[in-house]
């Protein structure tokens, strides 16, 4: 039966949950998000032992936070899994107005919580939230209902191409306001390949494409700090550089020099040790290549493209039994996973300008492992409905 059957709205949500269901499980999938995050775990307990014997006196504080943050994204995840598509596909309209209304709230003054010169935050007393990662979900929620409803439309008509894009706008000029230009490029990457997904017509995506690539430049141009990001991308060695714009990077490139190809040892990092900023969070896999050396970070890079892989292939299960809804919910999480990471490999090892981005899965933070968690709950669940259970997971 196609995604697109009418949906009865009079049942309550809460009785659509099969929590004492069994569930048809991807174990390819699980076990590499399983292996994916307990490698994580161990990077951040031995990136931030030093920080945080320094900051709280207790050298596994960090380690212990990330277990707790792990622990309940896992159970978010089963929960998700456990819920239908069609009770998404009804929060889906819900779900992109909280994210707009959080998204406003980080940036009035007192409400949003100031960290490193951008206002990203709400403060939960016991942790701080990051309401730029789950918008980014409730935006393929959102794209994943509108180019199901509105297939015809997007297909042929400029206005179904159009409307979209409205939307994308408000959330990419709140998320410049923090600033959060990284966030920006990833919601925007995975929206428009959506929309190419979708249907879109080739002239309307190409001229879409070349006004963000035109917009991200003028917007790169627009502010002296991104402008010395910029420099200090393409020379991070010179004098000014190297202790200014470019000392992450350079930072980061010596990690991956003293690792080389097996590794200084687990533990035995030097670049940990105040060297590198935001070691357990967005560099964290800088200091795992120089504890693991190359064949550490070819593990964890394999294991991003093996789950990107899946997802793709989820996805497209999807797509052929034209469960479209499905489908579009798992090429978006799919494409944010995947873009997130690349992203934040390419900064570390200095292939892309340093962006403020996590690494899914692997970095420090509640909110990105929360969001993660909850994409591949999704995942599971489009392949619960969709997928070939007849082959061995």
């Amino acid at each position: 039966m196609s995604s697109a059957t009418p949906l009865r709205t009079s049942t309550p949500i809460w009785q659509e949950l099969e929590l004492s269901k069994p569930a048809r499980l991807h174990h390819s999938l699980i076990w590499a998000v399983l292996i994916l995050s307990a490698l994580g775990w161990l990077m951040v307990t031995s990136a931030s032992m030093d920080w945080a014997q320094k900051n709280f006196d207790n050298r596994f504080h960090i380690s212990i936070r990330h277990f707790i943050y792990l622990s309940v994204s896992i159970a978010v995840a089963w929960f998700v899994m456990r819920t239908p598509l069609s009770v998404f596909r009804r929060l889906s309209g819900i779900a992109i107005i909280l994210a707009v209304v959080s998204l406003i709230l980080v940036l009035i003054p007192g409400v949003g919580r100031e960290i490193n010169g951008s206002t990203r935050w709400l403060s939960l007393g016991i942790m701080n939230v990051q309401p730029s990662e789950f918008a980014k979900l409730a935006t393929v929620l959102y794209m994943a209902s509108f180019l199901e409803r509105r297939r015809d439309e997007v297909q042929s008509k400029w206005s179904g191409f159009i409307k979209p894009l409205f939307i994308l706008s408000l959330l990419a000029m709140l998320l410049l306001l923090e600033p959060d230009f990284g966030a920006v490029v990833v919601l925007m990457l995975s929206a428009l390949a959506l929309l190419f997904l979708g249907g879109v017509k080739a002239g309307q995506f190409f001229l879409t494409a070349i006004i963000a690539v035109s917009a991200s430049v003028f917007i790169l141009a627009g502010q002296t700090y991104r402008l010395k990001r910029l420099t200090g991308f393409w020379e991070p060695w010179t004098p000014e550089n190297v202790y200014g714009s470019g000392y992450q990077l350079t930072q980061s490139l010596i990690a991956f020099g003293r690792g080389e190809y097996t590794g200084v040892g687990l533990g035995d990092s030097i670049q940990k040790l105040f060297y590198l900023p935001e070691a357990h969070t967005d560099f964290v896999f800088a200091i795992w290549a120089e504890e693991t050396g190359l064949v550490g970070a070819l593990l964890i890079i394999s294991i991003f493209a093996y789950l990107f892989y899946l997802g793709i292939k989820i996805a497209r299960t999807a797509y052929q039994k034209e469960f479209y809804f499905a489908a579009f919910i798992a090429y978006g999480i799919t494409l944010l996973i995947g873009f997130q990471a690349f992203i934040n490999l390419g900064v570390n090892m200095g292939l892309l300008p340093t962006k403020g981005l996590t690494l899914p899965f692997v970095s420090f933070g509640g909110s990105s492992l929360l969001a993660s968690f909850i994409g591949i709950g999704l995942l599971l669940r489009v392949h619960h409905e969709t997928g070939d259970h007849h082959e061995q997971r």
